[in-house]
């Protein structure tokens, strides 16, 4: 359910300062009659998320890549060597990934022989993952690269900010869930 702005609310619209009078500011003409923008997308939050994301996507790539999977088959990779036997379902929920993107990339793993499937003898429409020995071989040859990618991406967070930093990560995750559910219901 959203909030009804009142004179004087301070709410981060975008990610910028916060300041008194923000809400009313953003929409009054310039010195030139203008109309200011309402919403300046380089400072809008969700934004700056994608494009952290992106940016470290295409970094952390080049960790992965020379064997040939992309984004989502390296989620379902590391999930598996982390968790060892998960259903496709399991693995989606785990990675936030939408079913059809988790089972192309079970497919892609599977052919490249780094995953296999074992049907679910319980449930015929779901099979357990797990990851082949070339699949954990794989696994354990790029998960020191990967944690020294993160290290390395992290050490620009001083060590006294990183409790604070991570709180925000988790707070901003959870914040997310939860408006994707009010979505879904209908609450929004």
């Amino acid at each position: 359910m959203s909030r009804p702005l009142h004179p004087g609310a301070r709410l981060m619209m975008n990610s910028g300062p916060v300041r008194d009078g923000a809400t009313h500011a953003a929409s009054a003409p310039d010195q030139t009659g203008a109309q200011a923008p309402l919403l300046k997308l380089e400072d809008f939050l969700p934004h700056r998320l994608n494009v952290l994301s992106s940016l470290v996507s295409q970094a952390l790539t080049r960790v992965y890549g020379r064997h040939g999977i992309g984004i989502p088959e390296w989620r379902v990779l590391v999930t598996l060597g982390e968790n060892g036997v998960m259903t496709g379902k399991a693995v989606g929920a785990h990675t936030h990934m939408h079913k059809t993107k988790v089972s192309r990339a079970v497919a892609q793993l599977e052919q490249q022989k780094f995953l296999s499937r074992r049907a679910n003898r319980a449930d015929l429409r779901e099979s357990f993952l797990s990851l082949t020995p070339a699949g954990r071989a794989v696994y354990e040859e790029l998960a020191p690269s990967a944690l020294e990618f993160m290290n390395r991406l992290a050490e620009v967070v001083t060590p006294a900010d990183r409790p604070a930093f991570d709180r925000a990560m988790k707070q901003l995750t959870k914040r997310s869930a939860e408006l994707v559910a009010e979505i879904e219901s209908g609450k929004i």
